[in-house]
């Protein structure tokens, strides 16, 4: 194995260990033991490093694919790209619409329904894209 093939491999790891650990326990667990205005103070705080991880493994993937398979090298820059949308747009974008639904706006509280739900599915793509690459290594 090449050291770029390596590098992806890593990186790929990475990246999907670090995105199913967080669905998978630190964002469940948060919220269990925290109270909820804690919580979400944590979680507001998190979310822009957990995105700053997901760019930079993704982009790193990205890049050390480029010369051994540029399909496997478009899905990361996929993820890496959407990754940066969802943390510079849509996280600032929930984070309002959060903001003034717990200040009593009715419809914020459904926009923030509808865009937090798009964040999940976004990162379940993310989870999905990854685990597809990084599956590739041991197919």
């Amino acid at each position: 194995m090449t050291v770029l093939a390596l590098i992806a491999l890593l990186a790929a790891a990475l990246l999907t260990g670090g995105m199913v650990f967080f669905a998978a326990l630190v964002a469940p667990l948060v919220f269990r033991v925290l109270p909820a205005e804690a919580g979400g103070q944590f979680i507001r705080a998190l979310f822009p490093r957990y995105y700053l991880w997901v760019v930079g493994c993704a982009a790193a993937a990205a890049v050390a694919l480029l010369p051994l398979s540029r399909v496997d090298a478009g899905i990361m820059a996929a993820v890496a790209g959407l990754g940066v949308w969802l943390r510079q747009a849509l996280m600032p974008r929930i984070n309002a619409l959060s903001d003034r639904a717990k200040a009593g706006d009715a419809a914020a509280a459904k926009g923030f329904d509808r865009a937090h739900r798009l964040s999940v599915i976004a990162n379940l793509l993310q989870m999905i894209a990854a685990a597809v690459v990084l599956a590739g290594f041991v197919i």
